[in-house]
């Protein structure tokens, strides 16, 4: 049984028991938070659509984190204009306990 989710703008498959980062959430580690965009359950057949409305996918917050630093360096030839920044970005790690639906 799988589930497919919508959070911080991107799409996650995930099963019971996985373990998977996403955009920071507002919640401390150990509470639970309640996932309700399912875009898919497959449980016996996939179910998309109006058939997965009512359907949540329940997970724990493990612990908050910020990613592998990326450089983004901008560079225009001739001119003598370069720039060069660095970007972390903030995530939250969760274990996924129970798909409903």
């Amino acid at each position: 049984m799988y589930a497919i989710f919508a959070t911080g703008g991107k799409q996650y498959k995930v099963s019971e028991g996985d373990v998977i980062k996403v955009e920071k959430l507002d919640a401390e580690p150990g509470n639970t938070v309640t996932f309700d965009q399912v875009v898919a359950v497959n449980k016996d057949g996939l179910k998309v659509g109006s058939d997965v409305s009512d359907a949540t996918v329940s997970a724990t917050v493990v612990e908050h984190g910020r990613g592998k630093k990326i450089i983004v360096y901008k560079y225009k030839r001739k001119t003598g204009y370069h720039k060069k920044n660095g970007h972390r970005q903030a995530y939250t790690q969760v274990k996924i306990d129970k798909i409903n639906g």
